[in-house]
Protein backbone atom coordinates (compact mmCIF):
# COMPACT_ATOMS: atom_id res chain seq x y z
CA UNK A 1 0.00 0.00 0.00
CA UNK A 2 1.37 3.41 -0.66
CA UNK A 3 2.08 6.37 1.92
CA UNK A 4 2.05 10.01 0.87
CA UNK A 5 2.87 10.02 -2.96
CA UNK A 6 2.06 11.03 -6.52
CA UNK A 7 0.20 8.97 -8.87
CA UNK A 8 2.64 9.06 -11.77
CA UNK A 9 -0.45 7.61 -14.57
CA UNK A 10 -2.01 10.49 -15.15
CA UNK A 11 -1.50 10.47 -19.04
CA UNK A 12 -1.18 6.85 -19.32
CA UNK A 13 -4.72 6.66 -21.54
CA UNK A 14 -3.84 9.32 -24.07
CA UNK A 15 -0.68 7.10 -25.65
CA UNK A 16 0.19 3.70 -26.10
CA UNK A 17 3.62 2.63 -25.27
CA UNK A 18 6.12 2.52 -27.79
CA UNK A 19 8.03 -0.92 -28.74
CA UNK A 20 11.14 -1.71 -26.92
CA UNK A 21 14.18 -1.63 -29.15
CA UNK A 22 15.52 -5.36 -28.97
CA UNK A 23 19.45 -4.99 -29.62
CA UNK A 24 22.48 -7.33 -28.98
CA UNK A 25 24.22 -6.63 -25.70
CA UNK A 26 28.00 -5.91 -25.84
CA UNK A 27 28.94 -6.22 -29.19
CA UNK A 28 33.10 -5.80 -29.89
CA UNK A 29 34.82 -2.61 -29.11
CA UNK A 30 36.13 -2.11 -32.32
CA UNK A 31 33.03 -1.95 -34.11
CA UNK A 32 31.72 0.57 -31.82
CA UNK A 33 34.65 2.60 -32.15
CA UNK A 34 35.45 2.34 -35.73
CA UNK A 35 31.98 4.22 -36.29
CA UNK A 36 32.13 6.71 -34.13
CA UNK A 37 36.25 7.78 -35.44
CA UNK A 38 34.50 7.65 -38.87
CA UNK A 39 31.52 10.16 -37.99
CA UNK A 40 34.18 12.08 -35.99
CA UNK A 41 36.32 11.98 -39.40
CA UNK A 42 33.44 13.31 -41.38
CA UNK A 43 33.41 17.02 -42.97
CA UNK A 44 29.68 17.02 -41.98
CA UNK A 45 29.83 19.21 -38.45
CA UNK A 46 26.17 18.31 -37.86
CA UNK A 47 27.54 14.64 -37.81
CA UNK A 48 30.08 15.39 -35.43
CA UNK A 49 27.47 17.24 -32.67
CA UNK A 50 24.98 14.36 -33.28
CA UNK A 51 27.49 12.00 -31.79
CA UNK A 52 28.38 13.89 -28.66
CA UNK A 53 24.66 14.50 -27.86
CA UNK A 54 24.42 10.88 -27.62
CA UNK A 55 27.39 9.95 -25.84
CA UNK A 56 27.71 12.79 -23.62
CA UNK A 57 30.70 13.64 -21.44
CA UNK A 58 29.12 14.18 -18.39
CA UNK A 59 27.57 10.43 -18.40
CA UNK A 60 29.08 7.05 -19.42
CA UNK A 61 27.54 6.07 -22.16
CA UNK A 62 24.91 2.66 -21.69
CA UNK A 63 23.05 0.58 -23.70
CA UNK A 64 19.43 0.97 -23.16
CA UNK A 65 18.92 -2.27 -21.92
CA UNK A 66 20.70 -0.70 -18.72
CA UNK A 67 16.90 0.40 -17.98
CA UNK A 68 15.09 -3.08 -18.71
CA UNK A 69 14.68 -5.39 -15.34
CA UNK A 70 16.48 -8.16 -15.38
CA UNK A 71 16.22 -11.26 -13.44
CA UNK A 72 13.06 -10.74 -12.19
CA UNK A 73 12.54 -13.86 -10.52
CA UNK A 74 15.48 -13.14 -7.92
CA UNK A 75 14.11 -9.62 -7.63
CA UNK A 76 10.84 -10.93 -6.42
CA UNK A 77 12.16 -13.96 -4.12
CA UNK A 78 14.28 -11.53 -2.26
CA UNK A 79 11.36 -8.71 -2.51
CA UNK A 80 9.35 -11.30 -0.63
CA UNK A 81 11.17 -12.41 1.69
CA UNK A 82 11.35 -9.34 2.84
CA UNK A 83 7.91 -7.94 2.87
CA UNK A 84 6.37 -11.12 4.84
CA UNK A 85 8.84 -10.29 7.42
CA UNK A 86 7.49 -6.66 7.70
CA UNK A 87 4.23 -6.17 6.05
CA UNK A 88 1.83 -6.38 9.58
CA UNK A 89 4.31 -4.15 10.89
CA UNK A 90 2.37 -0.30 10.47
CA UNK A 91 -0.60 -2.17 11.48
CA UNK A 92 -3.02 -1.07 8.01
CA UNK A 93 -6.42 -2.82 8.38
CA UNK A 94 -7.00 -3.35 5.08
CA UNK A 95 -3.74 -5.41 4.13
CA UNK A 96 -4.75 -8.75 4.72
CA UNK A 97 -3.42 -11.84 2.63
CA UNK A 98 -4.75 -13.28 -0.42
CA UNK A 99 -6.60 -16.26 0.14
CA UNK A 100 -7.08 -18.30 -3.52
CA UNK A 101 -10.13 -20.18 -1.47
CA UNK A 102 -12.64 -17.29 -1.95
CA UNK A 103 -15.64 -16.84 -4.05
CA UNK A 104 -16.25 -14.29 -6.24
CA UNK A 105 -18.21 -12.13 -3.52
CA UNK A 106 -15.89 -12.44 -1.05
CA UNK A 107 -13.08 -11.56 -3.93
CA UNK A 108 -15.26 -8.55 -4.76
CA UNK A 109 -15.85 -7.31 -1.13
CA UNK A 110 -11.80 -7.31 -0.62
CA UNK A 111 -11.82 -4.89 -3.92
CA UNK A 112 -14.29 -3.04 -2.27
CA UNK A 113 -11.53 -2.46 0.65
CA UNK A 114 -9.26 -2.18 -1.15
CA UNK A 115 -10.25 0.61 -3.22
CA UNK A 116 -11.22 2.73 -0.43
CA UNK A 117 -8.03 2.22 0.84
CA UNK A 118 -6.12 3.40 -1.95
CA UNK A 119 -8.24 6.13 -2.31
CA UNK A 120 -7.80 7.97 1.31
CA UNK A 121 -4.18 6.73 0.35
CA UNK A 122 -3.77 9.25 -2.30
CA UNK A 123 -1.25 12.40 -1.51
CA UNK A 124 -2.04 11.22 2.51
CA UNK A 125 -0.14 9.72 4.91
CA UNK A 126 -0.78 6.17 6.21
CA UNK A 127 -0.70 7.10 9.86
CA UNK A 128 -3.78 9.67 9.02
CA UNK A 129 -5.32 7.53 6.86
CA UNK A 130 -6.08 4.84 9.73
CA UNK A 131 -8.65 5.87 11.76
CA UNK A 132 -10.76 7.38 8.75
CA UNK A 133 -11.07 4.07 7.01
CA UNK A 134 -11.81 2.43 10.11
CA UNK A 135 -14.36 4.95 10.60
CA UNK A 136 -15.43 4.62 6.74
CA UNK A 137 -15.73 0.83 6.94
CA UNK A 138 -17.94 0.48 10.27
CA UNK A 139 -20.70 3.48 8.48
CA UNK A 140 -20.19 1.37 5.05
CA UNK A 141 -19.18 -2.13 5.41
CA UNK A 142 -20.14 -2.62 2.01
CA UNK A 143 -20.58 -0.78 -1.35
CA UNK A 144 -24.11 -1.09 -1.41
CA UNK A 145 -23.96 0.78 2.04
CA UNK A 146 -22.01 2.97 0.46
CA UNK A 147 -23.84 3.98 -2.57
CA UNK A 148 -27.06 4.39 -0.56
CA UNK A 149 -25.41 7.01 1.18
CA UNK A 150 -25.10 10.80 -0.24
CA UNK A 151 -22.33 13.64 -0.69
CA UNK A 152 -23.26 15.27 2.82
CA UNK A 153 -22.92 12.02 4.53
CA UNK A 154 -19.66 11.31 2.65
CA UNK A 155 -18.13 13.98 3.11
CA UNK A 156 -18.97 14.33 7.10
CA UNK A 157 -16.37 11.33 7.24
CA UNK A 158 -14.06 12.57 5.07
CA UNK A 159 -14.02 15.81 6.47
CA UNK A 160 -10.51 16.91 7.12
CA UNK A 161 -8.86 14.47 4.58
CA UNK A 162 -8.39 16.89 1.80
CA UNK A 163 -8.82 16.42 -1.77
CA UNK A 164 -12.67 16.33 -0.95
CA UNK A 165 -13.09 15.16 -4.86
CA UNK A 166 -12.02 11.89 -3.96
CA UNK A 167 -14.48 11.02 -1.65
CA UNK A 168 -17.38 12.23 -4.10
CA UNK A 169 -15.62 10.21 -6.35
CA UNK A 170 -16.12 6.99 -4.55
CA UNK A 171 -19.77 7.77 -4.07
CA UNK A 172 -20.62 8.04 -7.76
CA UNK A 173 -18.62 5.05 -8.58
CA UNK A 174 -20.20 3.08 -5.37
CA UNK A 175 -23.47 3.53 -7.12
CA UNK A 176 -22.93 3.03 -11.03
CA UNK A 177 -21.24 -0.35 -9.20
CA UNK A 178 -24.67 -0.93 -8.09
CA UNK A 179 -26.94 -0.36 -11.06
CA UNK A 180 -24.53 -1.31 -14.05
CA UNK A 181 -22.38 -4.43 -12.11
CA UNK A 182 -24.26 -6.12 -9.43
CA UNK A 183 -22.69 -4.48 -6.71
CA UNK A 184 -19.14 -5.61 -7.20
CA UNK A 185 -16.17 -4.14 -9.08
CA UNK A 186 -14.75 -5.76 -12.00
CA UNK A 187 -12.34 -8.42 -11.42
CA UNK A 188 -9.75 -7.15 -14.45
CA UNK A 189 -7.89 -4.24 -14.84
CA UNK A 190 -9.17 -2.88 -18.33
CA UNK A 191 -12.91 -2.74 -17.17
CA UNK A 192 -12.21 -1.45 -13.99
CA UNK A 193 -10.11 1.38 -15.28
CA UNK A 194 -12.44 2.06 -18.33
CA UNK A 195 -16.15 1.55 -16.49
CA UNK A 196 -15.26 2.99 -12.47
CA UNK A 197 -15.16 7.19 -11.54
CA UNK A 198 -11.77 7.81 -10.15
CA UNK A 199 -10.19 4.43 -10.95
CA UNK A 200 -7.09 5.32 -13.22
CA UNK A 201 -4.55 2.73 -14.14
CA UNK A 202 -2.46 2.78 -10.66
CA UNK A 203 -5.46 2.06 -8.75
CA UNK A 204 -7.09 -1.06 -11.31
CA UNK A 205 -3.74 -2.33 -10.87
CA UNK A 206 -3.32 -2.12 -7.33
CA UNK A 207 -7.10 -3.36 -6.79
CA UNK A 208 -7.31 -6.10 -8.97
CA UNK A 209 -3.51 -7.57 -8.27
CA UNK A 210 -4.40 -7.51 -4.39
CA UNK A 211 -7.70 -8.44 -4.60
CA UNK A 212 -8.27 -10.31 -7.60
CA UNK A 213 -4.64 -11.60 -7.79
CA UNK A 214 -4.51 -10.22 -11.18
CA UNK A 215 -0.57 -9.50 -12.51
CA UNK A 216 -0.86 -6.15 -13.52
CA UNK A 217 1.61 -3.33 -12.20
CA UNK A 218 1.57 -0.68 -10.43
CA UNK A 219 3.37 2.54 -10.98
CA UNK A 220 2.59 5.40 -7.86
CA UNK A 221 5.31 7.52 -6.09
CA UNK A 222 7.35 5.18 -4.23
CA UNK A 223 7.44 2.13 -7.04
CA UNK A 224 8.76 5.79 -9.38
CA UNK A 225 11.53 6.19 -7.79
CA UNK A 226 11.95 2.76 -6.34
CA UNK A 227 12.46 1.74 -10.13
CA UNK A 228 14.23 4.55 -11.37
CA UNK A 229 17.23 4.30 -8.91
CA UNK A 230 16.87 0.35 -9.50
CA UNK A 231 17.48 1.05 -13.45
CA UNK A 232 19.60 3.77 -13.17
CA UNK A 233 16.92 5.60 -15.00
CA UNK A 234 17.68 9.83 -15.50
CA UNK A 235 14.75 11.31 -17.01
CA UNK A 236 12.13 14.23 -16.85
CA UNK A 237 9.53 11.62 -14.58
CA UNK A 238 6.50 12.72 -16.34
CA UNK A 239 8.01 11.82 -19.89
CA UNK A 240 6.02 9.56 -22.18
CA UNK A 241 8.98 7.51 -22.59
CA UNK A 242 10.39 7.63 -18.86
CA UNK A 243 6.36 6.01 -17.88
CA UNK A 244 6.75 3.57 -21.14
CA UNK A 245 10.34 2.41 -19.25
CA UNK A 246 8.71 2.45 -15.97
CA UNK A 247 5.35 0.70 -16.73
CA UNK A 248 7.16 -2.12 -18.75
CA UNK A 249 9.65 -2.24 -15.42
CA UNK A 250 6.55 -2.49 -13.19
CA UNK A 251 4.94 -5.15 -15.35
CA UNK A 252 7.90 -7.14 -15.51
CA UNK A 253 8.04 -7.78 -11.43
CA UNK A 254 4.64 -8.89 -11.92
CA UNK A 255 4.42 -10.99 -15.04
CA UNK A 256 4.00 -14.62 -14.24
CA UNK A 257 4.16 -14.10 -10.40
CA UNK A 258 2.49 -16.44 -8.60
CA UNK A 259 1.81 -13.36 -5.72
CA UNK A 260 1.48 -10.12 -7.69
CA UNK A 261 -0.42 -8.25 -5.16
CA UNK A 262 2.13 -8.83 -2.49
CA UNK A 263 4.84 -8.01 -4.95
CA UNK A 264 2.98 -4.53 -5.83
CA UNK A 265 2.63 -4.09 -2.30
CA UNK A 266 5.76 -4.75 -1.41
CA UNK A 267 7.45 -2.31 -3.99
CA UNK A 268 5.25 0.56 -2.76
CA UNK A 269 6.16 -0.36 0.78
CA UNK A 270 9.96 -0.90 0.10
CA UNK A 271 9.69 3.00 -1.43
CA UNK A 272 7.87 4.22 1.51
CA UNK A 273 9.70 3.18 4.42
CA UNK A 274 13.68 2.28 3.25
CA UNK A 275 14.02 3.58 -0.76
CA UNK A 276 12.96 7.21 0.90
CA UNK A 277 13.37 10.44 -1.07
CA UNK A 278 15.39 11.41 1.39
CA UNK A 279 18.53 9.32 3.55
CA UNK A 280 17.71 6.19 1.91
CA UNK A 281 18.40 3.00 3.84
CA UNK A 282 20.43 0.73 1.49
CA UNK A 283 22.14 -0.79 4.08
CA UNK A 284 18.51 -2.42 4.77
CA UNK A 285 17.37 -2.90 1.05
CA UNK A 286 16.82 -6.36 -0.09
CA UNK A 287 17.43 -5.46 -3.35
CA UNK A 288 20.77 -3.35 -2.97
CA UNK A 289 22.59 -5.91 -5.52
CA UNK A 290 20.70 -5.33 -8.15
CA UNK A 291 20.07 -1.83 -7.63
CA UNK A 292 22.51 0.25 -10.58
CA UNK A 293 21.63 3.58 -9.14
CA UNK A 294 23.19 2.00 -5.51
CA UNK A 295 26.38 0.49 -7.89
CA UNK A 296 26.72 3.59 -9.53
CA UNK A 297 27.11 5.74 -6.31
CA UNK A 298 29.97 3.24 -4.88
CA UNK A 299 32.03 3.49 -8.10
CA UNK A 300 31.84 -0.06 -8.48
CA UNK A 301 34.92 -0.64 -11.47
CA UNK A 302 32.89 2.10 -13.18
CA UNK A 303 33.95 0.54 -16.97
CA UNK A 304 32.44 -2.54 -16.40
CA UNK A 305 28.68 -1.49 -14.35
CA UNK A 306 26.68 -1.71 -17.11
CA UNK A 307 27.47 -5.49 -18.27
CA UNK A 308 28.66 -7.22 -15.15
CA UNK A 309 26.71 -10.80 -14.09
CA UNK A 310 24.94 -9.55 -11.19
CA UNK A 311 23.66 -6.14 -13.17
CA UNK A 312 22.87 -6.60 -16.38
CA UNK A 313 23.33 -9.51 -18.98
CA UNK A 314 26.04 -12.22 -17.86
CA UNK A 315 28.74 -10.49 -19.86
CA UNK A 316 32.35 -9.07 -18.98
CA UNK A 317 31.96 -6.81 -22.44
CA UNK A 318 32.25 -3.13 -21.78
CA UNK A 319 29.13 -0.77 -22.82
CA UNK A 320 31.47 1.33 -25.21
CA UNK A 321 31.40 -2.17 -27.46
CA UNK A 322 27.98 -1.25 -28.46
CA UNK A 323 26.59 0.63 -31.97
CA UNK A 324 26.01 4.42 -31.33
CA UNK A 325 22.57 3.26 -32.47
CA UNK A 326 22.27 1.29 -28.94
CA UNK A 327 23.13 3.34 -26.79
CA UNK A 328 20.79 5.36 -24.70
CA UNK A 329 19.81 8.59 -25.58
CA UNK A 330 16.92 9.88 -22.74
CA UNK A 331 19.19 9.93 -19.51
CA UNK A 332 20.05 13.00 -19.00
CA UNK A 333 23.85 13.99 -17.34
CA UNK A 334 24.15 13.35 -13.95
CA UNK A 335 24.42 16.35 -11.29
CA UNK A 336 27.35 14.15 -9.17
CA UNK A 337 30.18 12.32 -10.61
CA UNK A 338 29.65 8.64 -10.41
CA UNK A 339 31.04 6.94 -6.53
CA UNK A 340 29.45 9.57 -5.33
CA UNK A 341 27.81 8.30 -1.85
CA UNK A 342 25.02 11.03 -2.48
CA UNK A 343 24.38 9.70 -6.28
CA UNK A 344 21.23 7.50 -4.96
CA UNK A 345 18.96 10.16 -4.53
CA UNK A 346 19.30 12.11 -7.49
CA UNK A 347 17.27 9.47 -9.14
CA UNK A 348 14.50 10.05 -10.18
CA UNK A 349 15.12 13.42 -12.01
CA UNK A 350 13.59 15.93 -10.21
CA UNK A 351 10.59 17.47 -12.29
CA UNK A 352 9.95 20.82 -13.07
CA UNK A 353 6.82 22.29 -11.24
CA UNK A 354 4.31 24.63 -12.45
CA UNK A 355 3.74 27.72 -11.04
CA UNK A 356 0.41 27.86 -9.28
CA UNK A 357 -1.90 30.65 -10.50
CA UNK A 358 -3.09 33.03 -8.26
CA UNK A 359 -6.35 33.56 -7.01
CA UNK A 360 -8.31 36.37 -4.72
CA UNK A 361 -12.01 35.73 -3.39
CA UNK A 362 -13.60 38.21 -1.48
CA UNK A 363 -15.00 35.88 1.64
CA UNK A 364 -18.00 37.30 3.59
CA UNK A 365 -18.46 35.93 6.69
CA UNK A 366 -22.03 36.75 7.06
CA UNK A 367 -24.06 37.12 10.55
CA UNK A 368 -27.20 37.83 11.76
CA UNK A 369 -28.79 38.61 14.98
CA UNK A 370 -32.16 39.34 16.30
CA UNK A 371 -33.64 42.45 16.44
CA UNK A 372 -35.48 41.69 20.04
CA UNK A 373 -32.11 42.05 21.55
CA UNK A 374 -31.95 38.10 22.38
CA UNK A 375 -28.09 37.08 21.74
CA UNK A 376 -29.15 35.14 18.30
CA UNK A 377 -25.75 34.91 16.84
CA UNK A 378 -26.74 32.84 13.08
CA UNK A 379 -24.10 32.40 10.25
CA UNK A 380 -24.83 31.73 6.54
CA UNK A 381 -23.38 29.03 4.80
CA UNK A 382 -23.60 28.20 1.15
CA UNK A 383 -23.31 24.45 0.25
CA UNK A 384 -20.81 24.01 -3.06
CA UNK A 385 -22.09 21.56 -6.17
CA UNK A 386 -21.47 17.81 -5.90
CA UNK A 387 -18.99 17.78 -8.50
CA UNK A 388 -15.94 19.73 -8.78
CA UNK A 389 -13.44 21.83 -6.56
CA UNK A 390 -14.48 20.95 -2.82
CA UNK A 391 -17.76 19.35 -4.07
CA UNK A 392 -20.65 19.22 -1.44
CA UNK A 393 -18.70 21.16 1.15
CA UNK A 394 -20.62 24.19 2.66
CA UNK A 395 -18.76 27.57 2.55
CA UNK A 396 -18.92 30.87 3.19
CA UNK A 397 -20.96 33.37 0.55
CA UNK A 398 -18.07 34.35 -1.56
CA UNK A 399 -17.01 36.23 -4.93
CA UNK A 400 -14.76 34.17 -6.62
CA UNK A 401 -11.71 34.91 -8.72
CA UNK A 402 -11.90 38.81 -8.43
CA UNK A 403 -9.08 40.72 -10.00
CA UNK A 404 -6.28 41.29 -7.35
CA UNK A 405 -6.38 45.18 -7.74
CA UNK A 406 -9.85 45.21 -6.07
CA UNK A 407 -10.46 48.63 -4.32
CA UNK A 408 -11.87 48.37 -0.85
CA UNK A 409 -14.94 50.42 -1.84
CA UNK A 410 -15.89 47.71 -5.08
CA UNK A 411 -15.01 45.09 -1.52
CA UNK A 412 -17.65 46.53 0.68
CA UNK A 413 -20.05 46.63 -2.16
CA UNK A 414 -19.96 42.39 -2.40
CA UNK A 415 -22.03 41.62 0.20
CA UNK A 416 -25.11 43.34 -0.39
CA UNK A 417 -24.69 41.71 -3.60
CA UNK A 418 -24.53 38.50 -2.46
CA UNK A 419 -27.38 38.74 -0.19
CA UNK A 420 -29.46 40.33 -3.10
CA UNK A 421 -29.50 36.88 -4.53
CA UNK A 422 -29.86 34.28 -1.55
CA UNK A 423 -32.29 36.08 0.85
CA UNK A 424 -36.23 35.92 -0.06
CA UNK A 425 -36.60 39.64 1.64
CA UNK A 426 -34.90 42.53 0.11
CA UNK A 427 -32.40 44.57 2.04
CA UNK A 428 -33.00 47.98 3.24
CA UNK A 429 -30.79 50.58 2.38
CA UNK A 430 -28.03 50.58 4.71
CA UNK A 431 -28.28 54.58 5.75
CA UNK A 432 -31.50 54.64 7.36
CA UNK A 433 -31.67 54.75 10.85
CA UNK A 434 -33.48 52.87 13.73
CA UNK A 435 -35.10 56.56 14.40
CA UNK A 436 -36.83 55.96 10.90
CA UNK A 437 -39.26 53.58 12.72
CA UNK A 438 -38.70 49.98 10.84
CA UNK A 439 -35.73 49.38 9.26
CA UNK A 440 -36.58 45.95 7.78
CA UNK A 441 -33.68 43.99 6.60
CA UNK A 442 -29.89 45.73 6.25
CA UNK A 443 -26.42 45.03 6.83
CA UNK A 444 -25.20 47.47 9.38
CA UNK A 445 -21.63 46.73 9.40
CA UNK A 446 -18.79 45.23 6.74
CA UNK A 447 -15.62 44.88 9.04
CA UNK A 448 -12.14 43.32 7.45
CA UNK A 449 -10.70 40.74 9.08
CA UNK A 450 -7.72 40.14 7.25
CA UNK A 451 -6.06 37.77 3.95
CA UNK A 452 -6.14 33.58 4.82
CA UNK A 453 -3.65 32.06 2.53
CA UNK A 454 -4.76 28.11 1.33
CA UNK A 455 -2.92 26.62 -1.14
CA UNK A 456 -4.70 23.92 -3.61
CA UNK A 457 -2.73 21.90 -5.94
CA UNK A 458 -2.71 24.09 -8.79
CA UNK A 459 -3.75 26.89 -7.26
CA UNK A 460 -2.64 29.58 -4.68
CA UNK A 461 -6.23 31.05 -3.29
CA UNK A 462 -6.12 34.62 -1.10
CA UNK A 463 -9.15 34.71 0.88
CA UNK A 464 -9.85 38.21 1.99
CA UNK A 465 -12.31 37.87 4.60
CA UNK A 466 -14.86 40.08 5.55
CA UNK A 467 -17.17 40.25 8.99
CA UNK A 468 -20.45 41.29 7.68
CA UNK A 469 -23.33 41.72 10.64
CA UNK A 470 -26.89 41.55 9.02
CA UNK A 471 -30.05 42.90 11.92
CA UNK A 472 -33.78 42.87 11.17
CA UNK A 473 -36.44 40.68 11.99
CA UNK A 474 -37.23 37.90 14.94
CA UNK A 475 -35.76 35.18 13.16
CA UNK A 476 -33.22 34.43 10.59
CA UNK A 477 -34.46 35.78 7.03
CA UNK A 478 -35.34 33.06 4.40
CA UNK A 479 -33.39 31.98 2.21
CA UNK A 480 -33.96 31.52 -1.13
CA UNK A 481 -34.81 27.82 -2.59
CA UNK A 482 -33.05 25.49 -4.97
CA UNK A 483 -32.43 27.30 -7.99
CA UNK A 484 -31.31 24.82 -10.72
CA UNK A 485 -31.14 26.94 -14.10
CA UNK A 486 -33.72 25.54 -16.87
CA UNK A 487 -30.76 23.78 -18.87
CA UNK A 488 -29.77 21.36 -15.93
CA UNK A 489 -26.80 24.19 -15.09
CA UNK A 490 -26.79 25.74 -11.53
CA UNK A 491 -24.90 29.15 -10.74
CA UNK A 492 -23.94 29.06 -6.97
CA UNK A 493 -25.72 31.75 -5.97
CA UNK A 494 -23.43 34.14 -3.93
CA UNK A 495 -19.98 33.04 -6.30
CA UNK A 496 -20.29 34.94 -9.33
CA UNK A 497 -16.58 33.75 -10.63
CA UNK A 498 -16.38 30.75 -12.34
CA UNK A 499 -17.98 27.69 -11.05
CA UNK A 500 -16.14 24.85 -12.40
CA UNK A 501 -16.01 21.07 -11.84
CA UNK A 502 -13.25 18.61 -12.37
CA UNK A 503 -13.88 16.42 -15.42
CA UNK A 504 -15.21 13.40 -14.90
CA UNK A 505 -12.77 11.31 -16.07
CA UNK A 506 -10.82 7.93 -14.98
CA UNK A 507 -7.32 8.65 -13.37
CA UNK A 508 -5.49 8.54 -10.34
CA UNK A 509 -5.29 12.82 -10.00
CA UNK A 510 -5.84 14.54 -6.75
CA UNK A 511 -6.54 17.85 -7.98
CA UNK A 512 -9.33 19.61 -6.67
CA UNK A 513 -10.07 22.77 -9.43
CA UNK A 514 -10.85 21.67 -12.59
CA UNK A 515 -12.21 23.34 -16.36
CA UNK A 516 -15.97 22.16 -16.93
CA UNK A 517 -19.30 23.88 -15.71
CA UNK A 518 -21.22 22.28 -12.75
CA UNK A 519 -24.25 20.64 -13.17
CA UNK A 520 -25.79 20.75 -9.53
CA UNK A 521 -27.90 22.84 -7.64
CA UNK A 522 -27.04 24.52 -4.81
CA UNK A 523 -28.23 25.85 -0.87
CA UNK A 524 -27.80 27.92 1.77
CA UNK A 525 -28.58 27.79 5.24
CA UNK A 526 -28.48 29.27 8.63
CA UNK A 527 -26.22 28.03 11.57
CA UNK A 528 -26.03 28.79 14.80
CA UNK A 529 -22.75 30.22 16.16
CA UNK A 530 -21.91 26.90 17.76
CA UNK A 531 -22.63 24.62 14.96
CA UNK A 532 -20.56 26.31 12.39
CA UNK A 533 -17.02 24.69 13.07
CA UNK A 534 -19.17 21.20 13.30
CA UNK A 535 -20.44 21.50 9.66
CA UNK A 536 -19.07 19.90 6.77
CA UNK A 537 -16.54 22.94 5.77
CA UNK A 538 -12.87 22.06 4.58
CA UNK A 539 -9.42 23.57 5.79
CA UNK A 540 -9.79 26.84 4.13
CA UNK A 541 -13.09 27.72 5.36
CA UNK A 542 -12.07 26.60 8.87
CA UNK A 543 -9.21 29.10 8.57
CA UNK A 544 -11.55 31.78 7.14
CA UNK A 545 -14.38 31.29 10.34
CA UNK A 546 -10.61 31.67 12.60
CA UNK A 547 -9.32 34.70 10.98
CA UNK A 548 -13.29 35.85 11.82
CA UNK A 549 -13.80 35.18 15.38
CA UNK A 550 -10.26 37.12 16.22
CA UNK A 551 -11.90 39.97 15.16
CA UNK A 552 -14.66 39.75 18.26
CA UNK A 553 -12.32 38.16 20.74
CA UNK A 554 -12.92 34.02 20.49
Amino acid sequence: MREDHSVSDGESDVYQPEPTKKVQRCKTVKRAKGKARKRKGSENDDTDEEVTGVINANRRPHAVTLHEVVQAKSIRVALLQWYDKIHELRGMPWRKVYNPEFGPAERAQRAYEVWISEIMLQQTQVATVIPYYNKWMAKFPTIRDLAASDIETVNSLWKGLGYYSRAARLLSGAQKVVKEFKGRLPDNAKDMEAEIPGIGRYSAGAICSIAYNQCVPVLDGNVHRLLSRVLALYTPPKDKKTLDILWAGAGTMVEGADRPGDINQAMIELGSTVCKVRDPACDACPIRPRCRGYVLSRGVDAEQVWCTSDIMSGTDAHAESLDIEELCTLCKPLPLPEGSPELVTVFPMKAERKKAREELDIVNVIEWRSSTGKNDRWFLLVRRPDAGLLAGLHEFPTEADVPTDISSSETAKIPESLLSELLKTPLRPSKRSKADGDVGLQIVQVRPAGDVLHVFSHIRKTYRVNWVVLEGGSKPPELMPFCPASTGKAVIKGQRGRAKAKRAKNDDTNDDNGEIEVLEKTEARWLPLEEVAKANIGTGVVKVWNKAKALWGE
